[in-house]
């Protein structure tokens, strides 16, 4: 395994993206890390944070193609994966697809879908395809599904179940940005201008390439076992009602690697674990009824509260 890969392929991600979005490195890497998974991410956010734009730049660095949903009551599944339709001229049916079938897909205000077309995202998810009228479409490769919520706005919308949660890889939010950046954003040219000058900086055969290679990150015992522990401690909580699934260790697991890698590491330290549990575990979490905190706040007494251990590397 070459790490140097990983450092490069992250070093042009930022480049790249970095010319649209202004001092979110942490969020660029989330991306990488749930691309190289093959993951879906969930961005929790106000409005005009930046988060289409951020997408679009990130399609165009990896040449992918991009769609954006704009998720309404009135949403019907068929909108999203695509219909059979009868071409009188050939006299026979012909499948159009939907948005679902693009590289990076973009559900604006997810939850303003109602549960019907909510579960439309489920398969596409999970198996990277839709079923239709019996017939299954596979997605290209790589394949990104990026969901919206507003954070502050729950009127007319309808909450994401916890299986349809545990379905995205990472869960993260924006923010503002630092004053100085932002003064960086007032005083430049426009940046859709910008965005279309970005070009590919990578290719699917390297992505491909990174998503088998991580997989060669080692994990000790002590840190697999720091991973079970930090899933134990969720399952055992009274302040929970259900705790880390098997499919959140898993994504926990896999992310560490691929944050140890884009380190330039060929192992997991328990650091790489807590960085990413802050991304990882909390949106996978469902608080007791009684409880007084938040899954944030549930996640951060955890980290504290479980022994790291002490490696000999």
């Amino acid at each position: 395994m070459d790490l140097r890969s990983f450092t490069r392929f992250e070093q042009k991600m930022q480049q790249s993206v970095g010319k649209v979005i202004v001092g979110k490195p942490e969020a660029v890497r989330q991306l990488v890390i749930a691309l190289i998974a093959g993951g879906h991410v969930l961005l929790e956010d106000l409005p005009g944070t930046g988060k289409t734009m951020m997408l679009r730049a990130f399609s165009r660095s990896i040449g992918g193609t991009f769609r954006r949903i704009q998720c309404t009551p009135d949403l019907m599944p068929s909108d999203l994966t695509g219909i059979n339709f009868y071409n009188q001229k050939e006299g026979r049916f012909e499948f159009r697809p939907g948005p679902l079938f693009a590289n990076i897909v973009l559900a604006d205000e997810i939850n303003r879908a109602t549960p019907r077309s909510q579960s439309a995202l489920l398969e596409v998810m999970e198996e990277k395809q839709v079923s239709i009228d019996g017939a299954s479409y596979p997605m290209q490769e790589p394949y990104l599904v990026m969901a919206t919520e507003n954070p502050i706005e729950f009127a007319g919308t309808f909450p994401l179940p916890e299986a349809q949660m545990d379905r995205f890889l990472i869960r993260m939010s924006l923010g503002y940005m630092e004053r100085e950046e932002e003064i960086q954003v007032l005083r430049r040219r426009d940046s859709r201008r910008i965005e279309e000058e970005l070009v590919p900086v990578t290719t699917p055969e390297e992505i491909r390439a990174l998503s088998e290679a991580y997989r060669e990150v080692s994990v000790s015992d002590d840190v697999a076992g720091y991973v079970m522990d930090l899933a134990e401690y969720t399952r055992n909580s009274r302040q929970l009602r259900c705790g880390l699934s098997t499919r959140g260790t898993l994504a926990l697991y896999r992310t560490s690697q691929i944050r140890a890698a884009l380190s330039g590491r060929d192992y997991v330290i328990p650091e790489d674990v807590k960085a990413e549990a802050a991304f990882v575990v909390p949106h996978r979490l469902s608080l007791a009824s009684r409880a007084s905190l938040t899954a944030e706040s549930f996640v951060n007494t955890m980290l504290e509260s479980v022994p790291v251990p002490l490696e000999a590397l």
